[in-house]
Parts: C-alpha cells; sequence; structure tokens
C-alpha cells in the first residue's frame, strides 16, 4: 500500500485535521521565505552610484530610476558613494545585504579596469557580483586639430613616422592612445592632463596632435568645428553617429567603448536576480527611455544576465591586455 503523502490541495484540514481551518489556512503566510518564490521587490530599492553627483554615471542612475520605480512598484533611490574611481562605491553594494534592495551602476571603469589598475582592489566585479543587465553603451571618439586631414586613412598615413603627442584627460583616454600606437605603429607620447576638456581645448589649438574624446563632448565640438572627428572606436557602426568611420576600418581588431550596466550583491537569490533582469530590461526597451539615453549620447545596450556575465569576464580580460599596453602600473 502507497504511504499517505502531504499534496497540494485547496483543502488545509485534510491535510492537518488537527488544526483550525483558519489557522491551517494562514500557515503559508508563515512559512520560512525560502519555500516560496521570493516576492521582489518588497521594500526600496537602493541604486548605488559610485561616483559624484552630476557625473555621468549619476546622472544615467537617475533617468533610469524613475521608470525603474514604476516597473518596480517601490521607489528606487540614487544613492552616491564616490572616491577612488568607484572604488568606494563598488565595495559598498558588494558587502551590502543580498536582499534585493540593494543595485549597483557598474560601468568600465568600475567593472574591468579597476581590477588592473588598483592595487589589493577590495571587490571582485566577477565574483562579488551578480550580473543583472545591461543599460547603454558609446564609444570613444579620435579627434585632432581642425586642420589635420579629414580623411583618417589620410591621417594615418601623415601621422607615420612622425613623432606624435596625444592629450589624455582620463585612464580611457590613456588607454585608448596607447592601444592606437600598438595597433598602427606610431610613436607616440601622452600628454596628461586634469581633464577631457583642458586635453580637447589644447587639441583645438594645435597644442597635441590628437587625442580620444568621450562621445558627447567630441560630438559636440566637432559639429562647431572646433576639432577634427576621424574615427569612432566600436568595432561596429554606432547608431548615434552611422556616418562616423570605424577606427577599426584602417586599424583591423580595434574595438572598445564604454558601457553601463547594473549588478546587484552576489549572494542575491536566482529568483530576485531574474526578476531584477525582467525589470531592468523593460527600462530599456522603452521608447521613451531610449529617447533619454540618446540626448546624453548613449545607446541602449540590451544583455541579459546570462549574456552579461560572460561580456563582463570578456571585457576584464580584454581590459587588462590595454591597461598592460599602456604601460599603467597599479597604484
Amino acid at each position: 500500500m502507497m504511504s499517505a503523502r502531504p499534496r497540494a490541495s485547496s483543502e488545509p484540514p485534510e491535510m492537518m485535521p488537527n488544526l483550525p481551518r483558519r489557522l491551517a489556512l494562514g500557515l503559508p503566510a508563515l512559512l520560512p521565505a525560502g519555500r516560496a518564490l521570493a516576492a521582489w521587490p518588497e521594500r526600496p530599492i537602493r541604486l548605488i552610484a559610485p561616483f559624484p553627483p552630476g557625473s555621468g554615471t549619476d546622472i544615467l542612475a537617475r533617468i533610469i530610476a524613475e521608470p525603474l520605480s514604476r516597473v518596480t512598484g517601490q521607489p528606487v533611490v540614487v544613492e552616491n558613494r564616490p572616491g577612488a574611481n568607484g572604488v568606494v562605491g563598488a565595495q559598498a553594494a558588494a558587502t551590502a545585504p543580498a536582499d534585493g534592495t540593494v543595485l549597483l551602476m557598474m560601468g568600465t571603469s568600475v567593472g574591468a579596469i579597476n581590477p588592473h589598475t588598483v592595487r589589493r582592489l577590495p571587490y571582485d566585479p566577477a565574483r562579488d557580483f551578480a550580473p543583472v543587465g545591461t543599460i547603454a553603451e558609446q564609444p570613444y571618439i579620435l579627434v585632432a586639430p581642425p586642420n589635420a586631414p579629414g580623411d583618417l586613412a589620410a591621417w594615418l598615413e601623415a601621422a607615420r613616422g612622425r613623432d606624435l603627442t596625444y592629450g589624455y584627460g582620463n585612464a580611457g583616454s590613456l588607454i585608448m592612445g596607447a592601444m592606437l600606437a600598438r595597433m598602427a605603429g606610431l610613436k607616440v607620447t601622452g600628454v596628461p592632463y586634469r581633464g577631457s576638456t583642458d586635453a580637447l581645448n589644447d587639441l583645438s589649438a594645435g597644442r597635441v596632435d590628437f587625442s580620444f574624446a568621450d562621445f558627447g563632448a567630441g560630438l559636440e565640438q566637432g559639429r562647431n568645428g572646433r576639432i577634427r572627428l576621424l574615427a569612432q572606436t566600436l568595432g561596429n557602426a554606432f547608431p548615434l553617429a552611422p556616418d562616423l568611420p570605424l577606427l577599426a576600418s584602417a586599424v583591423p581588431g580595434f574595438d572598445a567603448g564604454v558601457w553601463f550596466s547594473v549588478v546587484t550583491p552576489a549572494a542575491t537569490s536566482p529568483e530576485i536576480v531574474r526578476q531584477m533582469e525582467t525589470a531592468l530590461d523593460r527600462v530599456v526597451r522603452d521608447a521613451a527611455f531610449g529617447q533619454r539615453l540618446v540626448a546624453l549620447g548613449l545607446a541602449p545596450m540590451h544583455m541579459g544576465s546570462a549574456d552579461f556575465g560572460r561580456f563582463l569576464a570578456q571585457q576584464i580580460g580584454a581590459w587588462g591586455e590595454r591597461v598592460r599596453m599602456a604601460g599603467i602600473e597599479p597604484q
């Protein structure tokens, strides 16, 4: 004879005949949370931006917080935790409770560059976070003084055999310059600036030979005639500037850009991560949100949790090679 087994039923008294019906009906609410699918989110969400107010990461976080709040039904509060090129905020997120209430804005610097430039980094971007999904991407733009040859191939031909200087105001621009020198066979000397604006000002005046500009700033100054736009750095056409040549068309294999994503503490339950992934995907695919990205010079980037996890691993390896190419030592 088969032994009696508990069965899913709408008749609690038959399952537990010694309990009053009202108490038996209430038992599911008393079960430990792990026995059922997690209801997410049950509380307000903290979205940590690891850079200061007014930074690109902060602006993007505030743009995404409002529609994400609508989708989830809970307030999404942007919390700025700046310091050490994103290290402070990333560490805060990595050590936060894995209860579905904390998200981190992870960009290229925090996710792929810091592991190679920060000595004793207190977090591991692959181990300490669960990937949720990507938000947006943009390239750098190779730029030259306004009187430079306007054709990429002609500029490279004129540049070979000369001693060139390139201005950089951040780590990304420094690394791009070193990549170009190695891959195109150019002889270059980097000139550091306090920021990208100063580097572009000197470029416009002809004090340096080239630079790599952030997409928005470079496009604006190029359209104003202050600098010459030569190429963009992604390996595929960028929808916001489809006519801008690919640097890879003249320097095969050149493919690098800036991306933004959302992650959560690694121990967050897979079910909650799946719900986060669904919510983020709804926001990123919304047409109105896409228009707000375009206004910032960003294109929507659609990767779910699994695809982004693989992409992040690839990016960590690729940026490691680029950092070594630039001769940057961990500090």
